[in-house]
């Protein structure tokens, strides 16, 4: 703390961080005294930018990869299921889109959402490092999702007879 005489402010100066961790800080060309020596550096910088960018969209790829691969196949299995539908005539075409409609509202709408809710509880258990919560949270969800899936299960079995009331008005209305 200082003080200056004929001064009735005091100016109080605390270090905004330790040493070690300046010295962590990448050097900047402002803090080099050679300019050529600062040239240098911007071009050294980029190269060195553009090659851990590239090592970085490796990894990347190579964890999304599979995740791209699957998401592309399962879609292509459903469309390439309604095109056969589609050949057999309107009927069943009408009929799979029904039932996949029903199908992906259900189960991906429900049971993904629910899902997809425990990434964030992950995420603030990893973060925490909590790692043994992780565990129990998955169990906790295998019970939930299963559950769920036991009472949505009746309205699968039970298709046909509630579809079929809705069959016969549609007849009668047209």
């Amino acid at each position: 703390m200082q003080k200056n005489e004929g001064e009735s402010r005091v100016e109080i100066t605390v270090p905004l961080m330790s040493e070690e961790e300046a010295s962590l800080l990448p050097i900047t060309c402002l803090q080099l005294k050679d300019v050529d020596d600062c040239s240098n550096d911007d071009q050294n910088h980029e190269n060195e930018l553009g090659k851990r960018l590239w090592n970085e969209s490796k990894k990347l790829w190579h964890v999304v990869g599979p995740a791209i691969f699957s998401r592309v196949t399962s879609y292509s299995t459903v469309i390439i299921t309604q095109i056969f539908a589609g050949h057999l005539g309107d009927l069943e075409l009408a009929a799979f889109s029904i039932a996949y409609t029903v199908f992906v509202g259900f189960t991906y709408g429900l049971l993904l959402g629910m899902a997809s809710a425990l990434e964030t509880l992950r995420g603030q258990a990893y973060g925490a490092k909590k790692y043994h919560v992780l565990g129990i949270y998955l169990q906790r969800s295998w019970i939930v999702l299963f559950l769920s899936a036991v009472l949505i299960l009746p309205i699968y079995i039970l298709t046909t007879p509630i579809l079929n009331p809705l069959d016969n008005r549609m007849i009668y209305l047209s």
